[in-house]
């Protein structure tokens, strides 16, 4: 079977070719705001969205007005891809199994910039600890940070667009061809990222053992087990710096070169805290999915649970503080992300991710199977109303997760039953 692989370095382009790579992304990102504005004005008027075939014909035009002579200079290959990225974000928005948001504006300093280069072995080349990249950039060197001391586990062959990794230190070297390559601008960054394919066996987890996951503020993750996993509360470390930041650049003349010199340190502080938290969820998804061939979570509405509830001057919200509390403290833990790791490592693996129903797994007794509010004595407390049944209140809810995941699988789907 295929299977794809990225890998990320840290590009080191030189001020010419950074200029370069900020021109390329202006481009793509006025041609997605134009396409964008395009299909608005297409649904306000009645009719469908168009398709990506329609929106690379207006591109064509666009290059021929006299206003827009300068996407002649652009990478056309990114242009298009903008334009397919558009058709997808449209596409999954009107899927409703999806629950996607309509693709909105891009703006610059907000959004990420970013330049996808396709059909690397064509118009691309790897070379030692740098990479030729068209649209006039040239060589632009990156850095080999994957490195053991044995073997470096990214380097090229003597095919083209074909690149010789090392997933870990364990395994042989694998070789596989560079699909595609997109480089972004992270936190004033440049980074690179390649796409591999390779071939690989049907995987076969080797654990034999299932779990259910809770997942939580207070601890980040509670298992069936009764173990816990501390979250990384990167943004919460990071805090004070980051608002003495922000009130220093309230000072600042607006677009000097001082404000934007604070402006980049407000977003370097931001890209740290998210590394932070990246590398401590890529931890412990790699060790929950090392040690089980099922892994049961909750299907968790984050968008949903994280709604404000300051209501409206009519009728104003109640405890909106605390609320706005814990809307920050859930956005700190990364629990989407946490599944997305899971969900690929389980499938590189052969191993599989169950997720279910998360309505009244902490106010059900595993023992008895009887639904109660009054069962969730505290945060932290569960004792049942009906059998006495007590322990932590996390332990029950990964409990009852895994219980709905083995449910599922056997065929056995029970509706939940309403809450007393």
């Amino acid at each position: 079977m295929k299977r794809q692989i990225g890998f990320k370095y840290r590009l080191d382009p030189t001020p010419e070719q950074a200029a370069r790579l900020r021109v390329l992304a202006g481009h793509s990102r006025f041609v997605w705001n134009k396409a964008l504005a395009e299909c608005q004005a297409t649904r306000e008027r009645g009719e469908s969205v168009p398709r990506y075939n329609t929106m690379a014909g207006w591109l064509t035009a666009w290059k021929r007005q006299p206003d827009l002579a300068f996407l002649t200079e652009a990478y056309t290959d990114n242009l298009q891809q903008k334009l397919r990225d558009l058709d997808t974000a449209w596409q999954r928005y009107f899927a409703p199994e999806l629950d996607a948001e309509p693709p909105s504006f891009k703006k610059k300093g907000k959004s990420r910039d970013s330049i996808r280069f396709v059909n690397f072995p064509k118009y691309c080349a790897l070379g030692h600890r740098e990479v030729k990249l068209p649209a006039g950039l040239g060589w632009v060197g990156f850095r080999q940070s994957r490195q053991s001391r044995k073997r470096r586990p990214f380097l090229p062959t003597a095919e083209r667009g074909q690149v010789e990794f090392a997933l870990n230190r364990e395994m042989p070297p694998t070789v596989g061809k560079i699909k595609n390559c997109t480089v972004g601008l992270d936190g004033g960054d440049w980074s690179i990222s390649f796409l591999i394919e390779y071939e690989v066996k049907v995987p076969t987890h080797p654990a034999v053992t299932a779990i259910g996951l809770d997942m939580g503020v207070a601890h980040f993750v509670t298992d069936s087990d009764g173990k816990h996993y501390a979250g990384r509360n990167s943004f919460r470390h990071i805090e004070r710096r980051l608002a003495k930041a922000q009130r220093r650049l309230k000072h600042k003349a607006k677009f000097s070169q001082n404000w934007k010199t604070q402006k980049a340190r407000i977003a370097r502080l931001h890209h740290r805290a998210a590394c932070a938290r990246c590398d401590t969820l890529h931890q412990l998804s790699t060790r929950l999915s090392k040690s089980h061939a099922m892994i049961a979570i909750e299907d968790l509405k984050v968008a949903n649970m994280t709604a404000s509830a300051k209501g409206t001057q009519e009728v104003p919200g109640k405890r909106v503080k605390q609320k706005a509390g814990l809307n920050k403290a859930i956005l700190d833990q990364g629990w989407f992300e946490f599944r997305r790791q899971l969900a690929y490592k389980q499938a590189w693996r052969g191993g599989l991710l169950e997720v279910v129903p998360p309505r009244h797994t902490s106010q059900t007794c595993p023992e008895c199977q009887h639904v109660d509010a009054g069962n969730r004595v505290t945060q932290a407390r569960f004792h049942c109303q009906s059998c006495g049944y007590s322990t932590n209140a996390d332990v029950v809810g990964a409990r009852n997760v895994l219980a709905r995941a083995h449910a599922h699988l056997s065929g056995r789907d029970a509706p939940v039953a309403p809450v007393k």
